[in-house]
């Protein structure tokens, strides 16, 4: 078994303390019954003798004493240091892995969840409220004729036009709802414990409201932009690949139809 440097240097100090200890307990000895108890080697006298006891606990006691501050002290304080260290290196490691983490579950352009989020979270849903027999209600949206945006003005004009949608999709949904960018112009809203009815008059109201919007270019042009939307209600049996594919249909048939509406 080997033992750190501070170990091994704390053993010394207390074998130090210990002998100082036992020749002051022996001197002491002495005092109490001279010629007793304790031995006195020949040519001594009590007196002396105790005094070369006494000054050989105090040449014990200092080099303990220096051994403390000059070399236990020492260790101890460049130990504290790499714990200090350490501790710092785990802590900035884990806000790291955590930001990573998060990064890795976050659209970069819109702060919004991605698809690897939406993807796990639809199911999660679909698990819980399989248990709970409620509604899980789904939304597909995609923005009509995007491409044409990019290619008349510009990707930054696109992008602006994407953060403007996801910030109307945060402020018209519930803070349980999960509101995803899945890629291009595409979003999904999963909504949780939301029947047809109720789903179908949330979805007119998001299709209105991003209607709504205008997006002005550096050269004064006005944009507006419409969306389509497919809906979907879970059937409480389907697995989230099958709930996804069928308001995907949906929103092809939106597409379909004329663009900016909702099909459910």
């Amino acid at each position: 078994m080997r033992f750190h440097k501070s170990e091994s240097a704390f053993f010394v100090f207390m074998a130090l303390i210990l002998g100082a200890g036992l020749l002051t307990v022996y001197a002491y000895g002495i005092i109490l019954a001279p010629g007793e108890l304790f031995y006195v080697p020949d040519g001594f006298e009590t007196f002396t003798y105790v005094a070369k006891l006494m000054f050989g606990s105090g040449v014990l006691l200092a080099t303990a004493l220096f051994f403390g501050v000059f070399l236990i002290y020492p260790l101890i304080r460049t130990q504290a240091r790499e714990e200090h260290k350490l501790r710092e290196m785990t802590e900035s490691l884990s806000a790291r892995s955590e930001t990573l983490e998060q990064a890795a579950l976050t659209d970069g352009l819109t702060g919004m969840q991605n698809r690897r989020y939406f993807d796990d979270a639809l199911r999660e849903y679909l698990d819980e409220f399989r248990r709970v027999d409620k509604p899980v209600g789904l939304m597909i949206l995609d923005l009509d004729h995007f491409k044409q945006v990019n290619d008349t003005h510009g990707h930054d004009v696109g992008d602006r036009v994407l953060r403007e949608v996801a910030g109307c999709l945060r402020d018209m949904t519930r803070f349980h709802d999960v509101v995803a960018r899945l890629g291009g112009e595409e979003f999904a809203i999963v909504a949780p414990n939301m029947s047809d009815e109720p789903l179908i008059k949330l979805a007119e109201r998001i299709r209105k409201a991003i209607s709504m919007l205008t997006v002005t270019t550096s050269s004064n042009v006005r944009l507006k932009v419409t969306t389509s939307i497919g809906l979907a209600v879970w059937d409480g049996k389907e697995m989230a690949d099958e709930f996804f594919r069928r308001a995907d249909k949906q929103l092809y048939q939106a597409k379909r139809m004329g663009r900016n509406r909702v099909c459910a």
